[in-house]
């Protein structure tokens, strides 16, 4: 079908409407196809009776040494996507939960009202409870968020295990924010207070210097490190 009509004084032309034509579909290249047909190995797997989870065949399980396969990471998507039917896809990673960040922070502060009061054992249960809302971001929100927020409750826990004197708990906790928010200079300052609890003044001096590399004029970690040296230094003369 086709038909002319103007388009502006003494201007007229001729085209034509039908359907449009399918755009060509793009050719495969050979050699990533080779390499994945290389890699490609046949696993046997079967859905759980949620209808959600993947387990290996022959071990019936999430993560299987055995089999070499791990579906836990899959499979928390899998059950996030059937919890909320009106999520057709993932969001975009800029998409945070609000309420999530919410209840983290409220359980925090419940915390630190306990800590304020020298009520170690509530706030030490708050700050738990705390660290475990923080985990449960969805895997496509930002890893950035859950970091700043968990290292920031397990920093506090760390605090309140060292005024309980459990000085043990209070450096895995300090090691635990270093590892997931190294250039932090709290999770340094932690580690090297619960060193100094359990008797290793080298060790918590080596600590404060690591933070220190990384916030050169952290005022924290250099009184702690003064502080430390001179009882060092009082230590032997006695």
């Amino acid at each position: 079908m086709s038909h002319s009509h103007s388009h502006a004084p003494g201007e007229s032309h001729s085209h034509s409407h039908g359907p449009p034509q399918p755009q060509p579909l793009p050719t495969a290249d050979p050699a990533l196809l080779a390499v994945i047909e290389a890699d490609f190995r046949p696993i046997s797997v079967i859905v759980a009776a949620d209808n959600t989870t993947l387990l290996c065949e022959p071990h019936k399980q999430e993560k299987c040494p055995t089999c070499n396969l791990d579906y836990l990471h899959l499979n928390r998507l899998s059950k996030i996507l059937a919890q909320n039917p009106n999520l057709k896809a993932p969001p975009p990673g800029n998409v945070i939960s609000k309420n999530l960040s919410q209840a983290v922070n409220n359980t925090k502060e419940e915390g630190n009202a306990f800590y304020k009061m020298h009520k170690h054992k509530e706030a030490l249960g708050r700050y738990t409870m705390a660290a475990s809302i923080a985990v449960q971001r969805p895997p496509w929100e930002s890893n950035q968020l859950m970091r700043e927020e968990l290292s920031t409750v397990l920093s506090n826990r760390s605090a309140s295990y060292f005024e309980s004197e459990d000085y043990i708990s209070a450096l895995a906790d300090a090691e635990t924010v270093i590892a997931i928010r190294r250039n932090w200079s709290k999770g340094h300052f932690r580690k090297a207070r619960s060193l100094v609890g359990l008797g290793k003044r080298d060790e918590a001096v080596e600590a404060l210097q690591v933070g220190l590399a990384f916030e050169p004029n952290n005022a924290e970690l250099g009184a702690y490190l003064e502080d430390i040296q001179k009882m060092s230094k009082e230590g032997q003369q006695s």
